[in-house]
């Protein structure tokens, strides 16, 4: 029953990619950044619905009070595919994504986020790919809006621990912008990979905001990473299957 639920959410969530990103491509370029903040976020929340509906599978978040009015930096723990769409849904419209440039070739998903006001880059440019983090985070940061950034690059399985990478703290020092740290275990029902998505209630904590004026990028890191880290620890790590 669960992998026959996942393979019916699984067409629902494509269904969902062709209509929102049809309709973001398809008008994002001659109405206001706000459109296609907006639609994306219905997108996002849309999902949380279907897998609720089909799949059991909900979330409980504690900290939405931490979450700032003006511009931040969210840097998320990454297990699974559901935050790249969860906090899509559940954070504030106007957000920008660090994510990998590839993400732009597929189609219909990446017409839409090109009027997402993305921030794609070449994970294999090193120094390059920092640099842009920081110049186009500064400029989103500039227009009021969250810098959303996996600072772990990739899906972490739950248990598991990846290092940080810095770009996120070098925008932080450069701008002074509060970093808001987020931990969940979505990997726990939502694995890295498989079709399955299991019923249950995923853990999302909103850590209290960080401050970083006059810090260091290794230091505000080293903060980030020890708060996230610690509250997975504190999460389930694992669920009863049988």
């Amino acid at each position: 029953m669960i992998l026959l639920r996942s393979l019916i959410y699984f067409v629902a969530m494509v269904l969902s990619v062709v209509v929102f990103g049809l309709l973001i491509a398809l008008l994002g370029w001659f109405l206001p950044g706000s459109f296609s903040d907006r639609a994306a976020t219905a997108w996002g929340s849309t999902n949380l619905w279907l897998q609720r509906v089909i799949c059991g599978l909900g979330y409980r978040m504690e900290g939405a009070e931490n979450l700032p009015d003006g511009p931040c930096i969210i840097m998320s723990k990454h297990q699974s595919t559901w935050e790249t769409m969860g906090l899509r849904g559940i954070l504030p419209p106007a957000q920008s994504w660090v994510l990998k440039r590839e993400l732009l070739r597929v189609p219909i998903f990446g017409w839409g986020l090109r009027y997402a006001r993305s921030i794609p880059i070449d994970r294999s440019a090193g120094r390059k790919a920092v640099f842009k983090v920081v110049d186009d985070g500064k400029a989103m940061l500039d227009l009021g809006r969250y810098v959303v950034i996996f600072p772990e690059g990739t899906r972490t399985a739950p248990g598991e621990h990846r290092k940080y990478g810095m770009g996120g703290g070098v925008l932080a020092e450069r701008t002074g912008v509060p970093v808001v740290p987020i931990a969940h275990n979505a990997g726990v029902f939502w694995r890295r990979r498989g079709v399955k998505k299991y019923p249950g209630t995923i853990q999302l904590k909103v850590g209290a905001p960080i401050q970083t004026s006059g810090r260091k990028a290794a230091d505000i890191m080293r903060d980030v990473e020890n708060w996230i880290e610690a509250e997975v620890e504190r999460m389930p790590d694992s669920i009863n299957v049988s």
